[in-house]
């Protein structure tokens, strides 16, 4: 094998595992090498989600989402600054559907505040003004710092970026499939021995801390997230982010209007309890885990109230009726006409604390000697990746 050892190797060519070695880089460290499954970047999460990038208002303020979530907005915006690539600053709306939901909105400027976010409360005016066509019951959060960019171009321009220092191999089509000793990772191309480890293998991150005996009391359930698109010549249009007061009982945001760098505009996504981790189609994907997860689904079903909503509404999005109903709740005008299929689809890979069948709802990151594991990898990952890395590497990589 061309690549039989590294200083550092990294199981996972998404944004966690290239911002990683890009901090350790930044900070002197060389002989990395990325093993990436897929033959190309971007093929799940890192290049499916929507691109917006979060600002810290979701997220209990002692999380380490909080705590990594609006640095790294204003990390990434200064780099797709930097590097020239697409950059939205649209800010975002959060609106009620219901007079019952304004507590919850609160509490959410609550947890911004604390946070460092830049919002607002307005009224129906105010919000006329942003988004007008947007409904409200009574009043909106309006959040400053919320942004737009392309993954996909973000993920392009970092692999470019670590090529370019000579400090960084990356290789794609290489799977990790085991571990030999404390040291060696076994993969579909032959042996890698390695110094340090660092699991950014995204949906797939609790099978590689498995290999270490890391995460033992964590289940993994994904969630597929079906998108819609508004079509060109509707007669209204979206200037930047439509979302509802979310559930916060649950990590999920809801069914929400997304203007992306290119003028198209999402709807989306759901939240639909899948049946494997790369399940993007109805029955394409399913794996050899499906009935182990339709049983932590069942389980789950039966013991935990919040995600019961979830495991009985989402479902019926599949349905475009269903899933218009969810969307036109946040707007005053959308006919189903106006909405059209998108070959977009996510999967979200949801770590589950199997002792207290709970989801877990931050970030999670475990060191076990020589092995460092990035678990629940869940939104906002892809914006908080740059605070995260420098984190990361500050604490378990400093000389």
């Amino acid at each position: 094998m061309e690549f039989d050892k590294a200083g550092i190797l990294i199981v996972g060519g998404g944004i966690i595992g290239l911002t990683i070695a890009r901090e350790l880089v930044k900070q002197g460290h060389g002989d990395i090498v990325i093993i990436e499954k897929e033959p190309e970047l971007g093929v799940h999460a890192s290049g499916r989600n929507s691109g917006v990038l979060h600002a810290g208002i979701y997220y209990s303020p002692d999380s380490l989402k909080a705590k990594s979530c609006l640095n790294g907005n204003f990390l990434m915006r200064d780099y797709c600054k930097e590097k020239g690539l697409p950059l939205l600053e649209s800010g975002k709306v959060i609106v009620t559907r219901t007079a019952a939901e304004l507590p919850v909105l609160d509490e959410l400027h609550r947890r911004a505040t604390a946070n460092g976010a830049k919002v607002e409360m307005i009224d129906e005016r105010q919000l006329a003004d942003i988004e007008p066509n947007a409904r409200t019951v009574e009043r909106a959060l309006f959040s400053h710092y919320t942004a737009v960019v392309d993954p996909k171009a973000v993920l392009k321009s970092v692999k470019k970026d670590l090529e370019q220092t000579g400090r960084v191999k990356l290789h794609l089509g290489c799977r990790m499939t085991g571990l030999k000793g404390s040291s060696t990772a076994l993969t579909d191309r032959g042996e890698i021995r390695f110094e340090r480890f660092i699991n950014a293998a995204g949906a797939y991150c609790n099978k590689v801390a498995g290999f270490f005996g890391v995460g033992s009391k964590y289940r993994l359930i994904p969630f597929k997230g079906v998108y819609r698109l508004l079509k060109k010549d509707a007669p209204f249009t979206v200037n930047s982010n439509i979302y509802p007061v979310p559930d916060i009982r649950n990590p999920f945001l809801g069914i929400h209007f997304t203007r992306s760098v290119h003028g198209d505009v999402y709807l989306g996504p759901t939240a639909i309890p899948a049946f494997g981790r790369e399940n993007y189609g109805i029955l394409s994907g399913i794996d050899a885990e499906a009935l182990s997860i339709a049983f932590q689904d069942l389980v789950l079903f039966l013991v935990n109230r919040p995600f019961r909503n979830v495991a009985l509404t989402e479902p019926l999005k599949y349905f475009p009726s269903y899933f218009f109903r969810d969307a036109a709740k946040l707007v005053k005008e959308l006919a189903p006409s106006d909405v059209v299929h998108a070959s977009k689809v996510g999967i979200r890979p949801q770590l589950v604390d199997w002792e207290k069948k709970e989801l877990v709802m931050d970030f999670l990151v475990e060191a076990d000697g020589s092995s460092l594991h990035v678990l629940n990898p869940i939104s906002p990952a892809f914006t908080s990746s740059m605070d995260l890395a420098q984190g990361m590497v500050a604490e378990h990589f400093s000389f």
